[in-house]
């Protein structure tokens, strides 16, 4: 009898670890490898986008002949379509206001971040930019909005980022953000947590 006994207590206690480990590995989210890291990565995978929309956003600015921004799009490195578009103040001020919406499709990815494979679809993001005293202007602006991503890490990653800089005239006349005065600044925010975003363009 205590044979037995002792047989059904040590059942229980697998019973009991299998239940708790189970639960384990159910309350973590998907593709976690550590929450900081992934917070992290899942913003790098994005790093170049931003770069990519502010470029589209100044040509469509030059190519505009009145408020509305000639759809411009450009593929991601590795795949995937970035398009962006929106509204430029037509005014004779040497001081302007981009209202742009930026969309990223077709499982946007401008490659893999160090061993993670990441795309993304959605938005529009917003992106407003202000220029003050152009051609040599101080630029100021946001980047706000959601994509969804898919791939080694899953979720939504939000954007909440402030633009700074200076623009400058190239040698055609057309108008460029001045390489080397872009900072951006602000929060990317995913099932993973917060990754504090300060990266210069």
């Amino acid at each position: 009898m205590q044979r037995s006994k002792w047989t059904r207590r040590q059942f229980s206690a697998r019973l009991l670890l299998a239940s708790v480990a189970g639960t384990l590995v159910l309350g973590c989210p998907t593709g976690e490898i550590d929450n900081e890291e992934a917070a992290r990565r899942a913003y790098l995978g994005l790093d170049r986008a931003i770069d990519r929309a502010i470029k589209l956003g100044f040509d469509g600015y030059n190519a505009a002949s009145n408020a509305n921004i000639p759809e411009q799009s450009e593929p991601g490195a590795v795949a995937g379509m970035m398009i962006v578009g929106g509204q430029v103040d037509a005014g004779v001020s040497n001081n302007k206001e981009m209202r742009l919406l930026v969309t990223l499709e077709d499982d946007y990815s401008d490659g893999p971040v160090e061993d993670i494979d990441l795309v993304y679809n959605g938005g529009p993001l917003n992106l407003d930019l202000s220029m003050q005293g152009l051609p040599n202007a101080q630029l100021t602006g946001t980047f706000i909005g959601a994509v969804a991503m898919t791939g080694d890490l899953t979720g939504e990653v939000s954007l909440d980022l402030a633009i700074t800089g200076e623009t400058e005239e190239d040698p055609d006349g057309n108008i460029r953000r001045k390489p080397g005065t872009v900072r951006v600044q602000g929060t990317a925010t995913s099932d993973y947590g917060v990754f504090d975003v300060d990266i210069s363009l």
